[in-house]
């Protein structure tokens, strides 16, 4: 006989939902200030597209940089803190990205801003994988929806500072002090004591049962890298090549091109808000492996058959299939046996970051050698790849 504890969780494990919740809004909506304010910064600083470019990959690099110290921290100091100390440095060095007077100074700012984001970044899953454990169901895939509606409000903080005609350093000094107070107001809620202690290991932890499942853990840990790649792989095209793709190939005005990446980004959003009812349902395995089909095949005949209705479809269909694979690489790699608390996020995080840094040029590369629709094929190849890895992922839980 088991115990339900999820109808009724603790008022504590309550709390730090929405702790966790505030830690992942204010992550997204921090970035997304200063993203809108790039074209005036390019223009301050005088500098062509080739530098302007060099500069702005600073920002995944430092995180790359940094990424694998997250584990560490976070066992040293707290996952909580460890997230509210990288919000307060990561609204630093956005400041001073937007106050730099050099390329050499803007481009430095915004790697010690990637590197503190991916210390966030880190610390606030595995907070708010201790809270899904007091749980004891599936909430991940909520705080990853919530951080979408940072991103979206960060971005219309900026566009309203814009024209109020606010200065950018004033803007985003605001911006930073607002945000980094409501994450220092949230770490009093979040959960005290050291990350992954014995009481809060819940019925979704994998036991031994699930080691000896796996042949060894370092290629479970491969599997879960390239899943939540491939998920981050969908998104970065949809970031950075779906309305080229729809101007371009499809001949689309620039506000009908524009609608490629919210489609994908919108329906992101709806696969992540009801992503965890979906999981505790069905289970990550199934999810993911339904995701991938929806993925390859929604983008893959868009592909195939190129409309402008059907290929904004096909990204809408790319953004849902692949809403739950990070947040389910993070659960999965979190859980393995045999490694330090935190290790397996912080593997997967620092190398699903990598992805991020290498997709747009190998896209970028196929596209200048065979056109830009066989580029994007790599969507439905991530599609194909999720199918056939999700094996490694939890199954549906067993019903006592």
């Amino acid at each position: 006989m088991t115990v339900d504890i999820e109808t009724r969780p603790l008022p504590a494990a309550r709390h730090a939902r929405a702790a966790v919740a505030v830690l992942f809004f204010t992550n997204g909506a921090l970035f997304a200030n200063l993203l809108p304010r790039y074209p005036q910064i390019k223009e301050d600083l005088a500098i062509g597209n080739g530098a302007y470019g060099l500069a702005v990959a600073a920002f995944p690099a430092g995180a790359i940089t940094a990424g694998l110290a997250a584990g560490v921290l976070v066992r040293r100091m707290g996952s909580a803190r460890v997230a509210v100390l990288g919000t307060l440095l990561t609204g630093a060095g956005i400041l001073a990205a937007g106050l730099a007077p050099s390329v050499a100074l803007f481009a430095t700012a915004l790697f010690l801003a990637g590197a503190m984001d991916a210390l966030t970044d880190v610390a606030q899953n595995a907070h708010g994988l201790r809270v899904q454990r007091l749980y004891g169901r599936s909430i991940l895939n909520s705080f990853h929806a919530i951080w979408s509606i940072g991103a979206v409000t960060g971005g219309l903080m900026a566009a309203g500072a814009m024209s109020l005609g606010l200065s950018l350093g004033v803007h985003l000094a605001v911006a930073a002090v607002v945000l980094v107070a409501a994450a220092g107001a949230a770490l009093r809620f979040c959960l005290p004591g050291p990350d992954n202690a014995p009481e809060e290991a819940g019925p979704e932890q994998r036991g031994t049962e699930g080691a000896r499942g796996t042949s060894r853990v370092g290629l479970v840990l491969a599997a879960l890298v390239l899943i939540a790649t491939a998920g981050t792989l969908v998104e970065d095209a949809g970031n950075s090549w779906a309305a080229l793709y729809l101007s371009d190939a499809l001949h689309a005005s620039a506000a009908l091109a524009a609608s490629g990446f919210i489609a994908l980004v919108g329906a992101q959003f709806i696969g992540r808000i009801i992503g965890d009812r979906l999981v505790d349902r069905f289970g990550q395995r199934a999810v993911a492996r339904s995701g991938g089909l929806i993925t390859a095949v929604g983008m893959g005949l868009a592909l195939a058959v190129p409309t402008l209705p059907g290929t904004v479809l096909g990204f809408a269909l790319a953004g849902f299939g692949v809403a739950t694979l990070v947040p389910a690489a993070m659960h999965e790699a979190d859980a393995l046996p045999g490694l330090k608390p935190g290790s397996g996020l912080t593997i997967v995080s620092w190398l699903m970051r990598l992805g991020f840094l290498l997709s747009p040029p190998i896209v970028g590369q196929v596209a200048d050698a065979a056109g830009l629709r066989t580029g994007l094929l790599v969507i439905p190849a991530a599609g194909v790849l999720v199918v056939l890895l999700a094996g490694v992922l939890r199954a549906r839980p067993r019903r006592d």
